[in-house]
């Protein structure tokens, strides 16, 4: 099994009871939280609350839609023939025979719309509530097999999650390297534009330095990229601590802080480079991440 389950699957299930035969399908995408949509057999009240209960046990997100389709098999022997009906296409029937068309036979009058009528029956309670059991677990059924179905989208959606929170610490310490040469870039920088526009000036060089030193610390990246590994390494647990779903969107948002503020900080097109794809990693990454529970 995944450590983590993906939000989008589908269970089937079917039972038999009585008279009774039923399908069950539950289905399930993404979602924000978790939202359970039922639609069951009238007269079967008890199990709209029973499937809702069933989900919340073994999901935390996703819009779940439950269905069942149920039938009931009449006898022979419980049908009757409505009179008054069948009196009507006799009488329609001769009409025709006058008229030269073949008259109809017995099955083909039986079964015209209204002939034969299944009467209600009443049920016996206890006959009731034991279909109302069996259907309920039926549902459990469907939400297993549901389950099972998310948790194979899971163990796809793993080595993909994985690889991007990969690629996005290799960028990070690609980062660190390029954050280390701002300084002497800022420096040189800061002298040439300085030595072009007052060469002469009295302490020059001092003031390239103290200048150099105040714009290098605006561009300090390294408490970015501290926070950086430290999503990363958050990341990679949540992954073993499902489910991470409503945890790792949260963290997407902070990736991308951190990687705006990387770019807006940068003084060299390396590092401005390297924010970049950052960037763009993050936002895949949170794509995958929207189908995870």
């Amino acid at each position: 099994m995944s450590a983590i389950s993906g939000m989008t699957g589908f269970g089937r299930t079917e039972g038999a009871s009585g008279d009774w035969t039923w399908s069950v399908e539950a289905r399930s995408v993404n979602g924000r939280n978790l939202e359970v949509r039922f639609r069951g057999p009238p007269g079967f009240d008890g199990l709209e609350r029973h499937a809702r209960t069933a989900a919340q046990t073994r999901l935390s997100r996703g819009q779940i839609t439950l269905g069942i389709q149920a039938k009931r098999e009449l006898g022979a022997a419980s049908l009757k023939v409505n009179q008054d009906i069948l009196a009507h296409y006799l009488t329609l029937a001769n009409q025709l025979a006058e008229e030269g068309a073949t008259p109809p036979s017995a099955d083909g009058l039986l079964s015209l719309r209204g002939v034969l009528e299944a009467p209600e029956e009443a049920d016996d309670p206890e006959a009731r509530a034991a279909v109302e059991a069996d259907m309920a677990v039926s549902i459990d059924l469907a939400l297993d097999a549901l389950k099972l179905s998310r948790d194979r989208e899971g163990s796809q959606l793993l080595p993909v999650i994985t690889d991007f929170i990969g690629r996005i610490a290799a960028l990070t310490a690609q980062a660190e390297t390029g954050a280390a040469a701002q300084t002497d870039a800022i420096r040189e920088r800061f002298a040439r534009r300085m030595t072009e526009l007052a060469p002469d000036a009295p302490g020059l060089e001092d003031r390239i330095f103290l200048e150099a030193a105040s714009l290098a610390t605006k561009a300090d990246v390294r408490e970015e990229l501290d926070r950086l590994t430290a999503h990363v390494a958050s990341a990679r647990t949540l992954l073993q601590q499902p489910p991470a779903g409503r945890k790792l969107d949260f963290l997407m948002q902070e990736f991308m802080r951190e990687a705006n503020t990387l770019c807006s900080k940068s003084a060299t097109t390396a590092l401005t480079g390297i924010g970049l794809e950052l960037k763009a990693v993050i936002e895949q990454l949170r794509e995958q991440v929207q189908n995870v529970e």
